[in-house]
């Protein structure tokens, strides 16, 4: 089963949730967990695994041999991303803007485009001390298109049906999390009962129902301001599977890098009931 975690917004206590989601069903049942927040990823210091695999992650880029090009443009005229254009007959490639499907050099009548690799990124895979397989993609520094290093990040997980992965989303409702979310079983959105929390949550909902993928809402820091999130909720018909109190106690362990279910406060027993909830929720006909 895949459950991804997500949320409209940074800082609402996603990876939070992830890790310690990760770590209860750990005790019982074999988890993969996945960082999928690869331009920042940070499960690691909830979960500190022992890395012990780096595999780098490269796209196609095309490279134009100027002496066979002909300056024709279809190529150019090809490109639905404008990452080719002609100046004087002359092809300018902006690497910035590939998507890297190919098609330039496939439609290429003079054969001038060759392959070439760009390095997007790595995928890094380790273990916790509590057995969970964990594995994070890194995008390069200043590579624009994370869903490159995404994707190759999923497409290395196994269809073990007897595994639960977590995957850890970026934040948000762009690019990033379409290819995170893409092929989970259900979704858990991870919220905050602020203004840009709520404003966030309804885009977030918003893009999942357009996938169709089952979800349900758990409210970070419940107390801190209002019940308009419940509201919107219900209203919607969506499922709240839990609620986790506005408490100092749980930002100092935060920034020890613990989770819900380290040290006195364990919220081990709601996060069992909350995965029981998604098990039976995240069924597929």
């Amino acid at each position: 089963m895949r459950i991804a975690v997500a949320s409209g917004k940074g800082g609402t206590g996603k990876t939070l949730i992830a890790t310690s989601l990760a770590l209860t069903i750990a005790q019982s049942e074999a988890v993969v967990f996945v960082d999928a927040d690869v331009e920042a990823p940070n499960a690691h210091f909830f979960l500190k695994p022992e890395f012990f695999e780096s595999t780098p992650v490269t796209s196609f880029a095309p490279r134009i041999q100027t002496e066979q090009c002909n300056g024709c443009g279809e190529c150019v005229e090809f490109c639905a991303f404008s990452a080719l254009a002609m100046v004087k007959k002359k092809i300018l490639f902006f690497p910035e803007l590939c998507h890297g499907c190919e098609g330039c050099r496939i439609v290429c009548p003079k054969a001038a485009i060759e392959k070439d690799q760009s390095m997007k990124g790595s995928i890094e895979r380790g273990r916790t001390r509590s057995g969970i397989d964990f594995r994070r993609g890194v995008l390069t520094i200043g590579e624009p298109r994370s869903p490159v290093v995404i994707n190759a990040l999923k497409k290395g997980l196994s269809q073990n049906q007897n595994q639960v992965v977590i995957i850890d989303c970026p934040p948000g409702t762009g690019c990033a999390l379409m290819a995170a979310v893409e092929d989970a079983d259900y979704c858990l959105l991870v919220t905050e009962p602020t203004p840009f929390g709520f404003s966030d949550l309804k885009m977030a909902v918003a893009a999942l129902e357009e996938l169709h993928i089952p979800f349900g809402v758990i409210i970070n820091k419940q107390g801190l301001n209002g019940n308009k999130t419940e509201v919107y909720c219900r209203e919607k018909g969506i499922e709240i599977l839990g609620r986790i109190p506005y408490q100092r106690s749980i930002g100092e362990r935060y920034a020890r890098g613990l989770t819900l279910i380290d040290g006195d406060n364990s919220f081990a027993d709601e996060l069992r009931a909350v995965f029981n909830r998604i098990k039976i929720k995240g069924v597929k006909p």
